[in-house]
């Protein structure tokens, strides 16, 4: 368990970023780069961190306990791979993660460190904060310490964190039971996991996420978590709108729809609107 006076601190660096301003001009290079800071940013949020921008493509985050910066580590870096290309280039980060007192500053040189040895999109955890983790958090850190011997200087063993699953991959359930959605409405926030599988959605005031718009059907749609993942299902008269954050929008009606990314759902009414009644979406 972590000491009251200890924080992980987690270091995620954007990789190649000189790259993209060469092929894509300042301007666009700017805009992409601002993308990747602002999914990494939401990954820390969605867990609990603070996070602080250090340079230009640097975030520097804080965590109470060590699981929930493993989990944002797993969250930010299937958030950055799932960023379209840019005229064939990608967006790659690389992310530390260390442990130490609050109020000196190791803790954050440790995780800098880290993410500088890290490959592009991967992870790497020190010992610090494996040994405070949870049976949950344990489970997304190799079992054995990192062979890379850039680590060798640095006096304490370090090991790889696990990342989310490529979407459409074979994965077997028990390795999927920690993921799960986290859905936002108005100041309301649910998450469809193991132990609430299913959320309902519509104007009717016994659903879960209420929605008082006129368009929204009394049952309008839900979210069940199944063996093959997550699946939306429209059962309204108007459709049901998912806008992913990439820009693509889906309508659906009587039909399903598997949730494999974060977006917005809008009831009966396109999501790209700028509706209060909107549902957001992440897939974490």
């Amino acid at each position: 368990m972590t000491q009251p006076n200890n924080v992980c601190v987690l270091v995620a660096e954007i990789r190649g970023a000189d790259r993209f301003t060469d092929t894509l001009g300042a301007a666009e290079a700017r805009q992409a780069l601002e993308r990747c800071l602002h999914r990494i940013d939401r990954a820390i949020e969605a867990n609990g961190g603070t996070a602080q921008r250090s340079g230009a493509a640097r975030v520097c985050a804080t965590f109470p306990r060590g699981d929930e910066a493993v989990l944002s580590t797993c969250e930010m870096l299937d958030r950055v791979q799932s960023l379209p290309p840019l005229r064939g280039l990608r967006m790659t980060i690389c992310v530390g993660l260390h442990s130490g007192a609050a109020s000196a500053n190791d803790a954050e040189l440790g995780a800098a460190r880290l993410a500088e040895t890290a490959k592009p999109g991967h992870a790497l955890a020190s010992e610090a904060v494996v040994k405070q983790l949870s049976a949950t958090g344990r489970q997304f850190v190799a079992a054995s310490p990192s062979r890379n011997p850039a680590l060798a200087g640095l006096g304490w063993t370090a090991f790889a964190v696990a990342r989310q699953p490529a979407t459409g991959a074979s994965v077997p359930e028990e390795s999927r039971l920690w993921h799960r959605v986290r859905i936002r409405h108005d100041q309301d926030t649910l998450f469809v996991d193991e132990a609430r599988p299913v959320v309902l959605i519509g104007r009717e005031l016994g659903n879960d996420i209420v929605i008082a718009d006129p368009r929204a059907s009394r049952q309008h749609a839900r979210i069940e978590r199944r063996r093959e993942g997550f699946v939306l299902i429209d059962q309204s008269t108007n459709g049901t709108f998912l806008a992913a954050d990439d820009g693509n929008e889906s309508c659906i009606k009587g039909a399903e729809l598997v949730l494999t990314c974060s977006g917005r759902i809008g009831c009966g009414f396109s999501a790209s609107e700028l509706e209060r009644e909107l549902v957001l979406i992440d897939v974490v």
